[in-house]
């Protein structure tokens, strides 16, 4: 099955913008320490593989054929990429140029 490109760009600044917002508006930045985010991330991708834990390879692959099922797989991808964004904002991470110079590698 090959993989389908995304229908739009992400828009990082736009995306960092709000959760910078989002985090002051809650006055969130105390607790939102790299630690705590790598663990909020860790956290949120044990949800996503939640998901799959019991379904055959087959079944994994029509994961979104379920409504209720490609919702769930939205939402828990939705929240690692706020974390992973959320901490490498903190940690001031050009998350591209990292992703290039590891596949260099």
């Amino acid at each position: 099955m090959p993989a389908r490109r995304p229908k739009k760009k992400l828009d990082l600044d736009r995306i960092y913008e709000h959760q910078r917002k989002f985090t002051r508006d809650r006055a969130w930045e105390p607790f939102h320490t790299p630690k705590n985010l790598a663990m909020a991330l860790s956290v949120e991708a044990a949800e996503l593989v939640e998901i799959f834990q019991w379904l055959t390879p087959e079944q994994s692959a029509k994961a979104m054929d379920s409504k209720e099922r490609a919702t769930a797989v939205r939402h828990e991808l939705s929240d690692i990429l706020y974390y992973l964004l959320r901490l490498a904002d903190r940690l001031d991470v050009d998350l591209e140029k990292s992703f290039w110079e590891k596949m260099r590698h």
